[in-house]
Formats: structure tokens, C-alpha cells, sequence
């Protein structure tokens, strides 16, 4: 049975009443002294986990006096940039900052309505889509607190708080068994992703080495050619927003109307901070149109096999030999194209390029393999979760 005629049986004919979300909750105006607080129970919106990943311990303490308290049960929402779908559920008392608030059932409602379903209620992709909307600011959009209070919430069986509470209960039991479920075959996909990413850094490190005379080694500058010249970059008051890539050193940075570069290139990190950290690619290949600032160096090689193979290579050694400079540490053009790379014939590079792209796919794309799975599941959880908040909604009730 689906969770849409779930609901209808769970219904019952019963009526459901459509309530602002201001009419049956409010915004604490507790107040707690900070001193009062630990990394247990201060939260601010760094301690918000996105894609509603809950909660983690603050790192630093808050210099106010002064902070907005919330208690066990109030559903907690950073309030900057809603697109990040920050909330939690409070399991204990505390305080929070400014960009957090604090939604707490009001006392004529605390019989009426149970504060989990709620939070899934509000942890809903409409309710987030809803936030967006009515957002302020460009760079660092701010969820309008008054528009939130207008949020229409259903109600089952209003005039019967008894079963209205049961419908509830009954739902919050669904979804909490989906999100269990939900988080434990994450668990074992991430596991099973973190095996394979192992496996896949062991198996290209063994096709990418090689001794000093068991191949060719060339410079990077005799393998491709360098289009540097033709990157600049844009600063963000003129840049006109497109459909086009806009490239920086670690990936996309935004999307723009016009394009220098169309084809397939291999971006270099010109970052040295990012090179050393390596917490992104160091080297990754592009596709198409694209904008490139001065923050990446551009090479173009003759085939697939040449390009990939280099970056493969790129992202699997150490590049700090090639950083120069200490208060602003880069790779600039004369290091990069000094980089040593070994050079087998090219049946020998297809060969390893076709095993480290199997190896790639399933390992890091986002289009297949278990990252792909990874997100096929939290998006059927997010099916059934809003299948069960589908109630009849009048004409006059509409988010």
C-alpha cells in the first residue's frame, strides 16, 4: 500500500484543519545568560548540520551576555542560507545566536500537536523550498522570520485532539522507522564507499608507478599546451549570471553568460593553500563552454587518454616540491609545466586510463556507482516523507 492511500486510511474521513505555522508555535523569547553554557548546549549555526544532518558540539562559546534559550523539543532553524537545510530537533536545553531560531509549540497547542511531527514537518522540502522563496539578501540570503510564522502546517482531526495526536504519533512512527532504516544502509554504502576508495588509491598507485628507466619521463610542458593567457577572471559585481561555468581553482565558483574556453581541458589548482590541503582535486578535466579565472591553469592535450592520464597522475603525487612562495604560496605556470611525468607508449595509458575511469565511477561520480546509490536513498526517503504529509489542502491554505 502506498503511503498516499496509507494516509487516507490512516484519515479516516477525518477533516484536517490548514493552521499558519505563527497560530500554533512561536519563537522563544526565553533568555539565558551565556556563561550558563557549554559546547553541549550553545548552538549556534555552525553547529548545524546541513542537509539536516542534526547537531554537533560547538567549538567556540559565544562573547554576548545574553542569548535566546530553547528546551528539549523546540525545533532549532539556521536561519542563513535556508537552502542549506539546517534544523534540529532540540534533545536537550540551551541557547542559541541570532541565526538561529528557536520554534517552540505554543502552551494553548502543546496538547494538540506532537513537536516530532512538526519537526519533519519542517525538515520537508516544501518547507524549505517555502523558506527560500521568501528569503532576503543576494550573497547570504536571511529566512523571513514573518513569513515562516505564515507556513501552513496541517492538523488531522482537529476537533478530536485525542486522535489527532494518535494520526500524528502514527506518522512520526513511519518516518522515524524510514530514517533509521534510512541512515543504517547509508552506513553500509558509505562503508562499502570508503573500502572501494581505499581500493581505488592502491590500484592507482600501482599502475602510476614507475622507475626512473622503466618509461619516458617527460615535462609537463612537452605534454600539453598551455592556454593561460586566455583565463581572466571576473569580479563579482560584473559578472552576468548565465548558464556557463565559471571556474576557480577548486571547481565551479558560479555560472555566467559568456565563455572563453569551449572543449576538453585539464584545470590545474594554481592555490597553494589547496594544493598543499588537498582537500578538493588538485587537477580536474572540463567539458564544453567554460570561464576560467586566473586562480587554475588551463592545459589542452590531443586525445581523452593523454588528458585524463595526466590528471590521474596530477591528483596521485606530492605537488608541494612545486609551491613557491610563503605568504601567498602558489604553482605558478614555470613550476607547473617542470612537473616530471612518466610517459608510457599510448596503449599503455588507454589501458590505465580505462581501469582508473571504472575505478572513478564507482568510487566518485555522482551520475553512478555507490555515490549515486548513496543519494537514490535519501531521496526515496524524502519521497515517502512527503507522500505522508500530502493532505487535502484547500484553495485558500497554499504555501
Amino acid at each position: 500500500m502506498s503511503e498516499l492511500r496509507y494516509l487516507e486510511k490512516l484519515l479516516d474521513g477525518a477533516e484536517v484543519e490548514w493552521r499558519a505555522l505563527g497560530d500554533i508555535a512561536e519563537y522563544s523569547t526565553t533568555r539565558i545568560d551565556a556563561d550558563k553554557l557549554d559546547a553541549t548546549s550553545f548552538t549556534g549555526v555552525d553547529n548545524l548540520v546541513a542537509d539536516k544532518g542534526g547537531r554537533i558540539d560547538a567549538s567556540y562559546l559565544p562573547n554576548t551576555t545574553r542569548l535566546t534559550g530553547y528546551k528539549q523539543g523546540d525545533i532549532l532553524l539556521g536561519n542563513i542560507r535556508p537552502y542549506l537545510k539546517k534544523v534540529w530537533l532540540a534533545t536537550n536545553s540551551g541557547g542559541c545566536s541570532g541565526d538561529v531560531l528557536a520554534v517552540c509549540i505554543a502552551e494553548d497547542y502543546r496538547k494538540r500537536i506532537c513537536s516530532e511531527y512538526l519537526y519533519y514537518l519542517l525538515s520537508s522540502n516544501s518547507f524549505f523550498s517555502y523558506n527560500m522563496q521568501h528569503a532576503k539578501g543576494a550573497k547570504m540570503p536571511r529566512g523571513s522570520k514573518s513569513a515562516i510564522l505564515d507556513f501552513q502546517v496541517p492538523i488531522p482531526c482537529p476537533s478530536n485532539p485525542e486522535k489527532s495526536l494518535a494520526i500524528q504519533s502514527e506518522i512520526v512512527r513511519i518516518l522515524d522507522k524510514f530514517t533509521a532504516l534510512t541512515a543504517e544502509l547509508t552506513a553500509e554504502l558509505t562503508a562499502e564507499l570508503n573500502m572501494r576508495k581505499k581500493q581505488y588509491n592502491y590500484y592507482r598507485d600501482q599502475l602510476l608507478s614507475f622507475d626512473e628507466d622503466e618509461v619516458e619521463w617527460k615535462m609537463l610542458g612537452d605534454l600539453g599546451e598551455n592556454l593561460d593567457s586566455k583565463r581572466k577572471p571576473i569580479t563579482s559585481g560584473l559578472r552576468e549570471a548565465g548558464s556557463i561555468p565559471y571556474y576557480g581553482a577548486s571547481g565551479i565558483v558560479d555560472y555566467v553568460k559568456d565563455y572563453i574556453f569551449d572543449g576538453d581541458f585539464l584545470l590545474i589548482s594554481e592555490d597553494g593553500a589547496n594544493l598543499l590541503a588537498r582537500n578538493t582535486p588538485i587537477a580536474f578535466s572540463i567539458s564544453g563552454k567554460s570561464w576560467v579565472n586566473n586562480h587554475a591553469h588551463v592545459i589542452k592535450f590531443d586525445s581523452y587518454a593523454e588528458r585524463r592520464y595526466v590528471e590521474y597522475y596530477l591528483n596521485s603525487i606530492d605537488l608541494s616540491p612545486y609551491i613557491s612562495g610563503a605568504a601567498q604560496p602558489k604553482l605558478n605556470k614555470k613550476n607547473l609545466e617542470s612537473i616530471r611525468i612518466p610517459n608510457p607508449s599510448p596503449e599503455d595509458k588507454e589501458r590505465i586510463v580505462s581501469i582508473l575511469d571504472k575505478f572513478d565511477a564507482l568510487t566518485n561520480s555522482i551520475n553512478e556507482g555507490l555515490p549515486r546509490e548513496i543519494e537514490l536513498r535519501q531521496k526515496q526517503y524524502e519521497h515517502y516523507r512527503d507522500l505522508l504529509f500530502s493532505f487535502p489542502k484547500p484553495e485558500a491554505a497554499s504555501n
